[in-house]
């Protein structure tokens, strides 16, 4: 079997029914609850999983190669079978587990989440996934500050500086659960997925650094990574619903499709509901041979579709 990666990361919201039992609030009105879980960020046993997002990648000689990206939510199964499907994935492929700031929150979370639903997960067993300092489970939060505190940053700005996207506008971590309330679960589902891809992109930048990719292997494998999210836009233009699939991904290969125009790119974008085009654009950025330099190029085509120009 080839060497494979999964690049992932969970959205959770307050256990609100876990808090009270644990607190002897059950019966109590749910504004009760709120009141003494407080505003402080609850414990991670007081978390509960919204989606899990996922890339899967595998080596070939010259790159990394992209299978599958997406972000089962609980709007289309339960936390439970989420967990046991992500899981069965890992077991499936042993993979190297690559988060940000997944040591501190992702996989305990998981693990807490796991053992109070009862799910059996063999496969988080298979690898040290669960020591800090192996290679096994790579926090690049952890790793890129030297596991210094005070030499952290956040994905975001880790992003940007770097030249990505970083995250869609309208959304982050302190929003997913208004937008849960408001039933907006595929929306925290995309900026997910958003947040798997510049961890992807990261880690392959990481992996250049450190000599285990050359500058062709990781050019490689950013325009695998173009070409899997073009593909898949080409097959549903107008679906941002991510591939259904088992845990996170079977390994489906997405061939290079034609080269795109900025024109075009951009006419299907204005063809879906203005609620829908914040994850649009990321996937058009990405199309766009991942550089910002062609912002102004997308604007300008954008401006010219909705006749301002």
């Amino acid at each position: 079997m080839k060497p494979s990666v999964i690049v992932w990361d969970l959205e959770t919201v307050p256990d609100l029914l876990g808090f009270a039992v644990a607190n002897d609030l059950v019966g109590k009105p749910e504004t009760h609850i709120r009141e003494v879980l407080g505003n402080r960020f609850p414990k991670h046993i007081y978390h509960t999983i919204v989606c899990i997002g996922a890339l899967v990648a595998h080596r070939e000689s010259d790159h990394w190669a992209v299978d599958a990206l997406g972000a089962p939510h609980v709007g289309e199964r339960t936390e439970k079978q989420l967990m046991a499907s992500f899981c069965d994935k890992i077991a499936e492929l042993k993979p190297q587990l690559v988060t940000f700031n997944g040591n501190t929150f992702d996989l305990p979370v998981l693990r807490y989440r796991a053992m109070i639903h009862g799910v059996s997960a063999p496969g988080l067993a298979a690898r040290l996934y669960f020591n800090r300092y192996t290679e096994d489970a790579v926090d690049l939060c952890d790793i890129l500050s030297s596991f210094a505190p005070h030499a952290k940053a956040s994905l975001n700005e880790l992003s940007k500086i770097m030249g990505l996207p970083g995250k869609p506008e309208g959304i982050d971590g302190a929003e997913v659960e208004r937008y849960f309330r408001e039933g907006r679960i595929k929306e925290i589902a995309d900026y997910c997925e958003t947040d798997v891809v510049n961890t992807y992109r990261i880690w392959l930048k990481y992996e250049l650094f450190r000599a285990r990719l050359s500058e062709s292997e990781h050019q490689a494998s950013e325009r695998c990574l173009v070409d899997f999210i073009g593909t898949r836009l080409n097959r549903a233009p107008h679906s941002q619903r991510a591939p259904e699939v088992s845990g996170v991904g079977d390994r489906t290969s997405a061939p290079v499709g034609k080269p795109t125009s900025i024109d075009t790119w951009v006419a299907d974008l204005l063809n879906k509901p203005e609620d829908k085009r914040t994850a649009s654009l990321y996937e058009l950025l990405l199309r766009l041979n991942l550089n910002m330099s062609h912002l102004d190029e997308a604007r300008e085509a954008y401006v010219r579709r909705l006749g301002l120009r």
